[in-house]
């Protein structure tokens, strides 16, 4: 029996990820929350074992995987076995995949979703206050409730990632994924949504995982007592901040600009005395030595540079539109965005889009949602229409 320790924090959607595959197989494993306090020397010994200050990691019989790595965890484990021919395909579990699901149940359909993050970017929210229903919830609990009722419906959920779409001359559709599975589908939406966008600095590939960050939500309790960094201006960028003022010992916000957030969050920052905010700055390298140490960043006026010491830096500068699988298959904007038109329609009859990932203005949680109801919808009248 292999002996296997998932070192997690508690609002880490990919440590979440983990143990859902293990549990789904029936492996047993032992979960090590290192964002407890009480844990922090067994956070020291996950940082030694894998180099990394991040979770998840899965140590396996000695063998150590960083991250959700479902091709990893299949080579030890083997993939199971998949396939067949489905109504509807849904590729991604945010909010408009999930809620895609739902709708596809209720009309009966055969339905499939295929996603290696259940949740999405939402999982990543500080705090969601304009969902209707809820005046306050994190984005991993509410996606938690989403992810509940689409299991309690007739819906197959795989945790998978799809590499290749098709179209077969009978009109089918085929999808290769990452576990070498070939599913076909006569319908398919597309809900894949976003990833971070990436800073493209010295230093940056060297430290991701080392002190570099693009979840915070997953590392911040790594980092509690430390000099940090949040890149960005935004909402996700202002929230981080807000988060790590309670618990690092100093927060340097870096704003290319100016401060883009909502009035709401933007107003909290006065209360945090362990803050400094750089206006008008961006990041030119991150150093260090096996981890992060210091954040070299610019003044955009005067071409001046400023080293600060910090031991973590948390990057929320926007998000990229995860199409990359699609080769071609879609007519994409300038953005790498799905064109879909006001009822989720894409270029090719058949396939749908719906969320972050579409070239609809709008990317909010509760517009997302809305938009997967309608390409389910629509993906169910295709349906009855080729009888």
């Amino acid at each position: 029996m292999s002996e296997i320790i998932v070192y997690s924090t508690q609002r880490c959607p990919y440590c979440a990820m983990v143990k859902a595959y293990l549990s789904k197989r029936g492996i047993d494993y032992t979960a090590i929350d290192v964002g407890n306090p009480e844990n922090i020397e067994a956070a020291k010994e996950m940082i030694r074992i894998s180099g990394q200050r991040g979770v998840p990691v899965t140590v396996i019989d000695g063998k150590v995987i960083v991250g959700f790595d479902t091709a990893a965890l299949n080579e030890i484990f083997g993939a199971e076995e998949g396939g067949g021919l489905y109504d509807l395909i849904i590729i991604g579990a945010g909010p408009a995949g999930l809620t895609a699901a739902v709708y596809a149940a209720r009309k009966m359909l055969k339905a499939l979703v295929i996603s290696e993050n259940i949740g999405g970017q939402s999982n990543e929210s500080w705090a969601i206050e304009n969902y209707m229903g809820y005046l306050m919830i994190t984005g991993s609990e509410l996606m938690a409730k989403f992810e509940e009722q689409v299991r309690s419906q007739n819906i197959t959920l795989e945790l998978d990632r799809v590499s290749e779409i098709h179209t077969q001359e009978d009109g089918i559709f085929s999808l290769s994924t990452e576990s070498g599975i070939l599913y076909t589908a006569k319908s398919i939406v597309i809900a894949s949504g976003k990833h971070s966008r990436m800073l493209g600095v010295e230093g940056e590939s060297r430290y991701l995982g080392k002190g570099l960050s693009i979840c915070s939500t997953c590392d911040a309790p790594l980092y509690r007592d430390k000099a940090v960094a949040i890149i960005g201006g935004g909402n996700s960028a202002v929230q981080t901040a807000l988060e790590m003022g309670k618990i690092a010992s100093k927060v340097h916000l870096i704003v290319r600009s100016s401060i883009k957030a909502d009035a709401v969050f933007e107003s909290q920052l006065n209360d945090l005395s362990n803050l400094k905010i750089h206006t008008g700055y961006e990041v030119s390298r991150i150093g260090g030595d096996k981890f992060v140490r210091s954040l070299t960043i610019r003044n955009r006026s005067t071409g001046e540079e400023e080293r600060i010491m910090v031991e973590g830096v948390f990057i929320e500068i926007g998000l990229i539109p995860n199409t990359g699988f699609l080769n071609g298959f879609l007519e994409m904007n300038e953005l790498g965005e799905i064109i879909v038109d006001q009822d989720c329609h894409t270029s090719v009859e058949g396939v749908y889009a719906a969320g972050d990932v579409t070239s609809i203005k709008g990317k909010q949680i509760i517009i997302a949602a809305g938009e997967g109801a309608k390409a389910a919808l629509e993906a169910h009248e295709f349906l009855m229409k080729q009888g």
